[in-house]
Order: C-alpha cells, then sequence, then structure tokens
C-alpha cells in the first residue's frame, strides 16, 4: 500500500476484523479527483454481495466542484471489483456464520488506482470492549514498567 487517502477508524472498534482484502473500486472520474483530494468518508458504510457481485454502501464521496454536471450523487452504492472465487468464498462465510463486510482503507496503488481494503468482520459485543480496554491498560503497564527497568 503506497498512499492512504482515508482508514475506518470505527471498524476497528466495533468489529473484530477476521480476514481482509484488497479490491477495485468502479469511479467516476470526478469521484477519482474528489478522492484524490481526500474527501471520503465512511461513517456506517458497509459492503453487500447481490448476485454474484458486491456493492458498497453508505460510502460519501463530496462532489467534486471542478466537474459541474458531470458530478453523481455523494451516497451513490459502488461496484467492487474482485475475483469471482473470493466473492463466493466470501459469501458462502457470510450465509453461515452471520459476518458482514466492512471497509477498512481507501488507497492508491504503486500504480495509481484507487483501491479499497475490505475485510470479513464479526460484531464486538459489550464484554469485547472491555477486553480491549483490559489489554491496553496492562500493555501499558508493561511498557512502563520495561522503561522504568531499563533506565
Amino acid at each position: 500500500m503506497s498512499n492512504i487517502i482515508a482508514t475506518n477508524k470505527r471498524a476497528f472498534r466495533d468489529y473484530a476484523v477476521l480476514e481482509t482484502v484488497e479490491c477495485g473500486i468502479e469511479l467516476k472520474g470526478s469521484e477519482v479527483k474528489s478522492v484524490r483530494a481526500g474527501k471520503i468518508s465512511f461513517n456506517d458504510s458497509f459492503a453487500r454481495i447481490e448476485k454474484g457481485q458486491v456493492f458498497l454502501y453508505n460510502t460519501h464521496i463530496n462532489s467534486y466542484e471542478q466537474a459541474s454536471y458531470m458530478n453523481v450523487e455523494p451516497t451513490r452504492q459502488r461496484r467492487l471489483l474482485m475475483h469471482r472465487g473470493q466473492i463466493r468464498k466470501f459469501d458462502a462465510e457470510i450465509c453461515q456464520k452471520g459476518l458482514t463486510l466492512i471497509p477498512l482503507k481507501v488507497y492508491f496503488n504503486s500504480r495509481g488506482f484507487v483501491k479499497l481494503e475490505l475485510a470479513l468482520c464479526k460484531g464486538k459485543k459489550s464484554y469485547d470492549h472491555r477486553e480491549d480496554i483490559k489489554r491496553r491498560e496492562v500493555d501499558k503497564k508493561i511498557r512502563q514498567t520495561m522503561k522504568a527497568r531499563n533506565k
């Protein structure tokens, strides 16, 4: 990954990430310019598999001001470009285990194409959040004691 444009920090807080995959995203020209300017938001966005294709919902890409009449709706559904085998695998896991597809990052790869990191996630319960907080506190105490010990 070369140039990260946006990350979905909320996904790491609310979901346990099980598996990730890089996929392309079908954008119009004005949307690419807007993404290049960093005007993209992941609030409540998710992906869904429909008729053998993956679509991204609720991702807000601001309109590009210089595009005038070529602009499209900011929250339209966008098709994600994945291999058929990956789609079938994710579809089977979603149906069996009740998982969801959540976008994690948008970035430009080395060839200049917009790529999206899509994750297969499971929703966290409230006790999972508490365990994460405890783990962070323990790690922090360990680092502090190691630092004090090394002095």
